[in-house]
């Protein structure tokens, strides 16, 4: 039985992809910072093929306290899903907080690399997979995106270079790089409820499980094949046009 670590398991993409996963035969440890939630998922999939790490990506000791520490089943990781992530604030870039600026980069940049790092020679080790969850935010600039834009830049441009360093360990590794899809991301961008069902609202957006039939099937794609950018949009979202400012 194959093991996936999955960051961000809470909510949204990462719960519906330890769904996904659980259902298909892995296991999965799920990490993330509200134990009632990855207590919720322990209860529903099982304690022998759900494990809750409860840590804040941020926070490197923790992290290495609860993976130092796993149950030996869970120990031989196959699947690195990089999905914890976040925006904070809409506001074009001189009106933007950089308090929200600096937990963009730690979370969507510095975390991500800092895990995929500690796993590394596992994942080498067992020719295994990493998944990142970047955005089409990281291709097309929107008023508001800037760190966020920049911070899922890095990550489509992290996971080719990845690919680059891991030829020939057999380590696949995958962008998967989702536009609009409903799930707590504008709530936990904005604070407001209200916000996120209008921007939602008729757009028929994309949903987790939607996103999480995509980690899977990357996940389970034969071990000879790598898939290295997948960039999805529900059939309502398209481009938005140049920008231009007259004078005057």
């Amino acid at each position: 039985m194959r093991t996936a670590l999955i960051t961000g398991a809470t909510s949204g993409f990462g719960a519906a992809a330890a769904r996904a996963l659980v259902a298909s035969g892995w296991r999965v440890i799920g990490t993330g910072r509200r134990a009632d939630r990855l207590d919720a998922l322990k209860a529903e999939l099982g304690d022998d093929r759900f494990h809750p790490a409860v840590f804040d990506v941020r926070d490197e000791a923790a992290r290495d306290a609860a993976l130092d520490n796993l149950p030996e089943a869970f120990r031989g990781i196959d699947l690195l899903v990089n999905n914890a992530g976040l925006a904070l604030g809409t506001e074009k870039a001189q009106d933007a907080s950089l308090d929200n600026w600096r937990v963009m980069i730690d979370t969507n940049v510095t975390a991500l690399v800092a895990i995929t790092h500690k796993l590394l020679p596992t994942l080498i080790e067992r020719r295994g997979a990493i998944i990142n969850l970047s955005s089409v935010a990281a291709t097309y600039p929107y008023l508001g995106a800037n760190v966020y834009g920049g911070t899922k830049a890095f990550v489509h441009q992290f996971s080719l270079s990845l690919r680059s360093d891991l030829a020939g360990t057999g380590v696949r590794v995958t962008s998967i790089e989702p536009g609009m899809a409903e799930t707590e991301f504008t709530l936990v961008r904005t604070g407001s409820q209200e916000a996120s069902d209008n921007l939602y609202g008729g757009a028929d957006p994309m949903t987790a499980e939607d996103i999480a039939g995509m980690i899977l099937w990357v996940a389970q794609l034969p071990a000879h094949l790598n898939i290295n950018t997948m960039e999805m949009m529900p059939v309502n979202q398209s481009f938005a046009g140049f920008a231009v400012h007259r004078a005057g």
